[in-house]
């Protein structure tokens, strides 16, 4: 006999299973995410509101399924410590360039990425921040490797 107490132990395994597989992740994927946290970072003279991505799950959704981003817009992604990042564009859009930056807001080195592919794009070096932004952004506004980013998350370093 299933009592509700084991009825209850089966359902969250199979709940954690299929977290697990990240088919509830996927599934959730469907739609944008526009409610992460916002921060204001400068390059130079120029104004930029990103959202951050904070989590494993925030981070792997990203910019998925946006078919739109004003100019001045991207997203923040914040890793734990510095290592290689790799991103690619599975399911994303808008043709985008990541900028990898260091603790100190220093960008190590961009990639331009087109939508719906799975090319990987990794940094050159470690890194604990990655910027997304449309494509062209950086390259309008003069910005390159070596360049500093400003704004809270690099203000510690």
């Amino acid at each position: 006999m299933l009592t509700p107490a084991v009825f209850a132990a089966l359902l969250r395994r199979l709940v954690c299973a299929v977290l697990s597989l990240g088919l509830a992740s996927a599934a959730l994927a469907q739609a944008p995410q526009l409610d992460l946290p916002h921060v204001e970072l400068t390059a130079g003279m120029y104004r930029i509101d990103a959202q951050v991505a904070y989590t494993p799950e925030q981070r792997e959704i990203g910019l998925m399924w946006r078919k739109q981003m004003p100019m001045q817009e991207g997203m923040l992604f914040v890793f734990e410590q510095p290592a290689q990042q790799c991103f690619w564009m599975k399911n994303t859009l808008l043709p985008l360039t990541a900028a990898f930056v260091r603790d100190d807001g220093t960008i190590v080195n961009l990639a331009d990425m087109q939508p719906q592919t799975t090319n990987s794009h990794c940094s050159a070096e470690p890194v604990r921040y990655v910027l997304e932004m449309n494509q062209g952004w950086f390259a309008r506004h003069g910005i390159k490797p070596g360049f500093k980013l400003g704004g809270a998350p690099f203000a510690r370093h």
